[in-house]
């Protein structure tokens, strides 16, 4: 694991080449370790079929490495140039009104085209001939950005076929499939796997099943299509980290999966444009217009740490104002230095700013970068030149603690939430983040677990948020687990192949939970039922049938939380207030230990040191924690978009 760095993302081919050598000694004054090029180069790589030109790519790699920079080359995937359409006519992704998907911007291929596959292993391997060798060569990433503008699910002929083989890999037989799908219901039986199509443009939804498989098959899509690079890439330098760099709440195909073939996790981090397209309130889009949700950015982090098997790294970081959201602030004021220190406080190895310098044309021209369009410092720049100097000075290294509570992330559970929601905007990944927002307040270290874990050895408090069904592995964590179990509303509801389990949810043994949901209440979110002590329900209620503890009830007399000995059962969906309450009775109840935290500020510990971050617009006043010595950077006193380094007195 390499130390703390910071990188940037660079585009010689955007810049004359008597700039490369100036633009590279001020990458390496300002502390940057890792450039990223070529990842959109195809074209001025091989302009034509087959005439092809890497010297510039080789020159750039030589004048990076003379000022001691390492280059993380990527494979130029997600931009086919224009003559390939011509040469793969059929390789578009189609839309799910079945319309294709046009040349003039990025990521216009479907990833179940074989021929426009087999085009991607020869341009990676046309890189590893090229620039395999060369003494700056740091990495490689794979594409960019998976899935990235709505195109994991392709409703393309190459799809229709594929998804066929897929299918009679999986059932065998079409009375197989027809049987887990349920098509006795509206006659929608099968005879053969060939008439079967893709789940689009039905009169109403298409079978759930049929839906959630095509999710299936589609992950399964893009993680064989990372494969044929990998393999290529690590066969010629097994010493090379192969990253990709997946996207901020981004489901639509199974990370864990695509992760197999990956030796680095990364993501692009783009707090502020983030919050602008989630489903946040208005209120919370407001507070913190200039800085991105809080805990929006730390899940991330947890969320990729667990993704890459504890390597991970950003790389893109926001700099400044974005181009792509509807509205695009720029940041406040040190939020370029805070975002990084969080990062590298949750175990980040490499934080890469995108990009060096804004570019004055095309799509992404209002995009902002360490450097102005004239090459003048933007803001970002000196906070970066600040993080490369503190990082430097504390000597900060190793890794994110592990944590003494864990929350199960599943991918598959927010495509069937998705398939089949019963509430509007029901979703695995929001009952997550209410789960961890609560825990980040009070200072508690947060990992992620995926669904196929097999063991909650370690932990103290394990959560499992709206699971769609459970696993064989997890089914074996929580029969051989001694610690506190919170389980969310919806989980066990369904088994895999998208039915009401026989026993109804949550599907656990009576003697672990004797407790049945037998009735489900969907509501607008608007909607508030008040609990007796404090929050309210609202959005999702169940119905429970149960002889376990009521912990909390609703003010019409519904158990909310109920126990049963350590696994605790939540029934229904809450607002902030109730989440609180729910995290903070868990953590009591798990004797964890928590911090005083004031309100914006959030922390983790990396290598024996606890990072502060402010989030809100006013400076806050730390409490020095029991096994806190000294602080390293900052101090009690926290400014607005601010960081506090404190060095831990017993080297946690």
């Amino acid at each position: 694991m390499t130390a703390p760095t910071l990188g940037v993302c660079y585009y010689p081919e955007h810049w004359p080449e008597e700039r490369w050598e100036s633009d590279a000694a001020r990458m390496a004054e300002v502390g940057i370790g890792f450039v990223r090029i070529g990842e959109f180069a195809w074209s001025k790589l091989e302009p034509r079929p087959g005439e092809l030109d890497f010297s510039w790519m080789v020159r750039s790699m030589d004048v990076l490495g003379r000022h001691g920079l390492k280059v993380i080359v990527g494979t130029p995937t997600a931009t086919p140039p224009r003559w390939m359409m011509d040469k793969h006519p059929d390789m578009v992704a189609v839309d799910e009104n079945g319309r294709p998907r046009n040349f003039g911007s990025r990521r216009h291929y479907c990833f179940s085209h074989e021929g426009y596959r087999q085009e991607c292993a020869r341009i990676t391997q046309l890189l590893i001939d090229h620039v395999g060798q060369h003494p700056a060569l740091g990495g490689w990433q794979t594409d960019n950005e998976y899935g990235c503008h709505s195109t994991t699910l392709s409703y393309s002929e190459a799809a229709r076929q594929g998804f066929r083989t897929w299918l009679r890999q999986r059932y065998g037989t079409v009375e197989a499939l027809n049987e887990a799908w349920g098509n006795i219901f509206w006659s929608m039986e099968y005879n053969d796997f060939d008439q079967i199509d893709l789940p689009l443009l039905t009169v109403t939804e298409p079978n759930p099943n049929a839906s959630l498989d095509f999710r299936r098959y589609s992950s399964d899509q893009v993680a064989a299509f990372n494969k044929v690079q990998y393999d290529l890439l690590k066969a010629a330098r097994p010493d090379l980290p192969v990253i990709h760099n997946f996207m901020g709440r981004f489901t639509d195909f199974d990370h864990y999966e695509l992760a197999k073939t990956i030796d680095v996790a990364s993501w692009d981090s783009y707090p502020i444009g983030h919050l602008d397209v989630s489903d946040e309130s208005p209120e919370v889009k407001a507070q913190f217009l200039r800085q991105g949700e809080p805990d929006a950015q730390g899940l991330q982090h947890d969320i990729y740490r667990s993704v890459g098997r504890g390597r991970w790294w950003i790389m893109e970081q926001q700099p400044g104002p974005v181009n792509w959201a509807s509205y695009n602030p720029d940041p406040l004021p040190g939020m370029a230095r805070l975002w990084a220190w969080e990062a590298f406080a949750h175990g980040a190895e490499v934080v890469s700013y995108f990009r060096w310098r804004q570019y004055h044309s095309a799509q992404e021209q209002m995009h902002a970068g360490l450097l102005r369009p004239d090459s003048e410092p933007a803001p970002a720049y000196n906070e970066a030149l600040q993080v490369a100097q503190e990082l430097k000075s504390t000597g900060i290294g190793g890794e994110a603690r592990k944590a003494r509570v864990a929350i199960v992330y599943d991918y598959e559970s927010e495509w069937a939430w998705s398939v089949q929601p019963q509430a509007k905007g029901f979703s695995h990944h929001a009952h997550v983040k209410a789960a961890y927002g609560p825990l980040r307040k009070r200072g508690v270290d947060v990992d992620i677990l995926s669904a196929q874990t097999d063991s909650f050895a370690g932990y103290d408090l394990v959560i499992i948020p709206a699971l769609f069904a459970w696993s064989d592995q997890l089914r074996t964590a929580l029969a051989n687990y001694e610690g506190h179990l919170l389980i969310g509303p919806r989980t066990g509801s369904k088994t895999g192949n998208f039915t009401i389990p026989s026993g109804l949810a949550p599907d656990l043994p009576r003697n672990m939970l004797d407790a049945k949901v037998v009735r489900v209440d969907s509501t607008n979110p608007a909607i508030e039922v008040s609990v007796r002590g404090g929050g309210a329900v609202r959005h999702w209620r169940e119905r429970l049938e149960t002889r376990a503890e009521v912990e909390f009830e609703d003010e019409e007399g519904f158990p909310v939380l109920v126990s049963q000995g350590r696994l605790f059962y939540l029934a229904a969906s809450g607002d902030r207030s109730l989440m609180q309450r729910v995290i903070d009775r868990m953590l009591d109840e798990a004797n964890l230990p928590t911090l005083n935290l004031p309100a914006g500020v959030r922390c983790r510990v990396r290598d024996g040191f606890r990072v502060y971050f402010n989030y809100g617009t006013g400076p806050a006043t730390l409490v020095k924690a029991d096994d806190e010595a000294d602080y390293v950077v900052g101090s009690e006193t926290i400014p607005a978009a601010g960081v506090t380094v404190a060095r831990l007195s017993r080297g946690d």
